[in-house]
C-alpha cells in the first residue's frame, strides 16, 4: 500500500506556520477550533470569485484578526472599502467576537496550488476537455518559475462509464525533502456526469530561496511578515 502524507501537514511545525495560531485551555479548545472552521467555510462560499488562496487566523484575549490570501482583493474590499467592512461585520454576527480582516495580495495565482486547482475544477464544471485543461495549466505554472508541478484528476473523466485517474507532472516534486516548499491543494468540480477530484503539487524550491507569490498588505501597504526558521539535521 502506498504511504501518502499531505505535503502542508508534514511539514508544520518545522518548516511551514501554522493556519491559526491562538492558544485556549483544554475546555475552549473544541469551541474555538469549530469557530475557525465556521469562518473559513462563510468566507469560501461567500467570496467565491475572490481567489481565496487561503485563510490564516489569530487570536488575542478579546479580538479575532482574519488574514485572507487572495488573488482579487478589490472584490473583497469593495468600494472605499465598503465590502470589507460589510464582512466584519457580519463575521462579528457569526462569531460573536471583536474581528479584525486583513487583506494579502497574492501576485501570481499560478505558484499557488489552492487557485490552479480552483481553477482546474471551474474548466472541468464548465465542461471543458481534461487533457486540454491539464496541457494549459501545465504550461501556465512552469512559466510562473516554479521547480515543478504535478496534477491528478479523480473520477468520469471526460464522461466516461467507469471512473479512473489521470495523473499528469513536469519537473521535481521532492515530497520527502522539507527543505522544499511544496506547495498542495485538493479541489472538487462536481460536474452532470459526477464528481471529479482535483489534485495539484507544486515544487516553489527551497524555503528562503523561492521567489515569493504574495505581494504586500493590500490595506496597508506592507510587506506580508515570513518568520525566519532554521532546520538543524
Amino acid at each position: 500500500m502506498g504511504q501518502k502524507v499531505r505535503p502542508t501537514g508534514f511539514r508544520i511545525g518545522i518548516v511551514e506556520d501554522w493556519r491559526s495560531r491562538w492558544y485556549a485551555p483544554k475546555k475552549e479548545f473544541g469551541a474555538l477550533l469549530v469557530e475557525d472552521f465556521k469562518i473559513r467555510k462563510f468566507i469560501k462560499e461567500e467570496y467565491k470569485q475572490a481567489a481565496i488562496e487561503k485563510v490564516e487566523i489569530e487570536r488575542t484575549r478579546d479580538q479575532v484578526v482574519v488574514h485572507m490570501h487572495s488573488a482579487r482583493p478589490g472584490i473583497i474590499i469593495g468600494r472605499k472599502g465598503q465590502e470589507i467592512d460589510r464582512l466584519k461585520g457580519r463575521l462579528e454576527d457569526l462569531t460573536g467576537r471583536r474581528m479584525e480582516v486583513k487583506i494579502v495580495e497574492v501576485t501570481n495565482p499560478f505558484r499557488s496550488a489552492a487557485l490552479v486547482a480552483e481553477d482546474i475544477a471551474q474548466q472541468l464544471m464548465k465542461r471543458g476537455s481534461f487533457r486540454r485543461t491539464l496541457k494549459r495549466s501545465l504550461d501556465q505554472v512552469m512559466e510562473a518559475g516554479v521547480k515543478g508541478i504535478k496534477i491528478q484528476l479523480s473520477g468520469r473523466l471526460g464522461g466516461a462509464e467507469m471512473s479512473r485517474c489521470e495523473k499528469v507532472s513536469r519537473g521535481s516534486i521532492p515530497l520527502s525533502t522539507l527543505q522544499r516548499h511544496v506547495d498542495y491543494s485538493l479541489a472538487v468540480s462536481k460536474t452532470a456526469m459526477g464528481t471529479i477530484g482535483v489534485k495539484v503539487w507544486i515544487d516553489l524550491g527551497n524555503y528562503g530561496e523561492e521567489e515569493t507569490g504574495h505581494g504586500a498588505n493590500a490595506q496597508t501597504g506592507e510587506a506580508p511578515k515570513r518568520a525566519k526558521r532554521s532546520h538543524k539535521r
